[in-house]
């Protein structure tokens, strides 16, 4: 086993709570990133000698992406980011007017947004998915199952098309029962697709079960993946590549990127590159392997999320003791994600803010208004008394 918090820089000298926005890259990731680049330029950066290598490094990340995915390696597009790789086949979708989306209540904005540009271009509809009042603890996930797959049964419409929901929850940090959810919009008589944002688990709890069942699952590397920013991924299935069109084009996504044809639908590779689009900056993605492989060295994965569930269950142990603070789950958390909120009117962001100089690094949330902290393997258990006794002095 790896010490992989030693090979991070950036938790050196704080601590850090910001794994579901950023986490920190482990400095052979960064070496293996300025290697590449350095391979590149070696054999010419648009030369025949460069073309394999490129080639084999987009295969072999591929192949990975592909096994922690379930899904086999057409099924997986690079992305730059959760957002390209939702929205890029989310506007390939054979969506009709008057037809309906059903969004959970706790999607990210970006996403939120991208549906209802889409809605109103297609003349679409929109349905809300009530999962943020689901606050069981970790204990309890049958019945959060239950309690989800009622609301989605509730929700859904004659024509619902799509559901949009996340893997985690970004807010809550409640985990959704994808796989349950899956099943059970394939078992309608017009099989709505499901997307799901996954920026959340990817490099945090196990995602094939939920992966391979879904329409669009997109993930990002930068988050609790450790690996760089710039880099996702999208695994999508079958049916979506084989219905859906190309959205934003160009010449990745074409079988033959010297000719142009006249012939629309001869033009797109019949895979998930028909939603990759042009160049990317492909030494991210020896950082991003590099990075998976040192998780993967920090231990077998039922054994990281159950140290992760550890550190999550101690933070909100110590949250739950000070007197002015409720954590938003009422339980232990299923997960790395910690929220909570002060009884007191006090500004999340300042808190944040105060924090911050005590090189204490958390962040706020705006739905609902609440404070998030994030644990990972790399969190020491003591940094969590920090935050705890941090949070405890600016109540009094």
């Amino acid at each position: 086993m790896s010490d992989l918090r030693s090979l991070m820089p950036a938790l050196a000298n704080k601590s850090y709570f910001n794994y579901g926005g950023q986490g920190p890259l482990p400095t052979p990731s960064l070496k293996a990133i300025v290697s590449s680049w350095e391979k590149i330029q070696e054999l010419g950066p648009f030369t025949n000698t460069t073309w394999p290598f490129l080639a084999n490094e987009i295969a072999t990340t591929k192949a990975i992406l592909a096994k922690h995915c379930g899904v086999s390696i057409a099924q997986i597009a690079l992305t730059e980011n959760v957002t390209s790789g939702c929205i890029l086949p989310l506007w390939g979708l054979p969506l009709s007017k008057d037809e309906r989306i059903l969004i959970s209540d706790c999607e990210h904005p970006g996403i939120l947004a991208s549906c209802i540009e889409l809605a109103q271009r297609k003349m679409l509809n929109i349905d809300i998915l009530k999962v943020q009042q689901v606050i069981q603890g970790n204990d309890s996930q049958k019945e959060v199952k239950s309690i989800i797959l009622q609301s989605l049964e509730d929700s859904l419409r004659r024509n619902t098309r799509l559901v949009v929901i996340s893997h985690i929850l970004w807010n809550t940090g409640q985990v959704m029962p994808i796989p349950e959810i899956a099943d059970h919009l394939q078992s309608l008589p017009n099989k709505p697709f499901l997307l799901v944002d996954a920026a959340q688990s990817f490099g945090q709890v196990p995602i094939k079960a939920a992966a391979c069942k879904s329409d669009i699952f997109a993930f990002t590397g930068h988050k609790w993946a450790c690996g760089p920013e710039g880099l996702g991924g999208v695994a999508i299935s079958k049916r979506v590549i084989e219905e859906s069109n190309p959205t934003i084009i160009g010449w990745r996504s074409l079988k033959n990127e010297e000719i142009a044809t006249h012939n629309f639908q001869d033009s797109f590779l019949k895979d998930s590159r028909r939603f990759e689009i042009a160049t990317s900056c492909l030494p991210l993605l020896a950082g991003l392997r590099l990075s998976l492989d040192l998780i993967e060295q920090e231990g077998i994965e039922f054994l990281r999320i159950a140290k992760i569930q550890a550190l999550s269950k101690k933070l909100w142990d110590e949250l739950n003791n000070i007197e002015g603070i409720k954590p938003l789950i009422d339980g232990y958390p299923p997960a790395g994600l910690v929220s909570f909120q002060t009884k007191q009117k006090l500004d999340p962001k300042k808190i944040v803010d105060q924090l911050g100089k005590e090189n204490i690094w958390i962040r706020n949330l705006e739905s609902p208004k609440c404070l998030r902290a994030c644990v990972h393997i790399t969190t020491k258990s003591e940094e969590i008394d920090i935050l705890a006794k941090a949070i405890k002095r600016l109540l009094i």
